[in-house]
């Protein structure tokens, strides 16, 4: 997704390029550093638009397969209980961690789950910090009449 974006913001610098738009107004134009807009330009120069397409992801593939991405999306669905987590209610990295080593024997670190997570299209939440068992009649009763008299000493 992002380097989709990317590249399509250094294909309009290309069609600028080709009106003859100098790359200090480019950069200005498209809201990117004047270092960028110039190596784009030389880029651009030596090898024309297809030049500046995205020659896709760097490094090694992931070791996370599709299929295993649509396994973990169900299993986070089912909730942490459901794998052995009754404790509390919350998927942290490090559960889901243990999860996929748990299920397909492979390692990630907390950092390659977290990235892992994002691609998949989870993010962060911060859980609310109440309790199931929470009344909120007995809040209310204690705010109307203990408070008053914890304030007063």
């Amino acid at each position: 997704m992002e380097r989709d974006a990317r590249e399509r913001v250094r294909f309009e610098a290309a069609g600028l390029f080709e009106q003859g738009v100098a790359p200090p107004v480019v950069a200005e134009r498209l809201r990117v550093s004047r270092k960028s807009a110039y190596a784009w330009h030389a880029v651009w120069r030596e090898g024309g638009v297809e030049a500046l397409r995205s020659k896709g992801n760097s490094g090694p593939p992931s070791r996370m397969k599709p299929a295993w991405r649509d396994w973990l999306a169900k299993a986070l669905e089912e909730g942490p209980a459901a794998h052995g987590w009754v404790e509390d209610q919350r998927w942290t990295l490090a559960r889901v961690a243990k999860l996929i080593a748990r299920r397909f024997h492979v390692r990630f670190s907390i950092k390659q789950v977290s990235r892992i997570l994002h691609q998949m299209g989870f993010s962060v939440q911060v859980p609310q910090h109440r309790a199931a068992e929470r009344d909120d009649e007995a809040v209310v009763t204690w705010v109307r009449e203990v408070w008053p008299v914890v304030e007063e000493r």
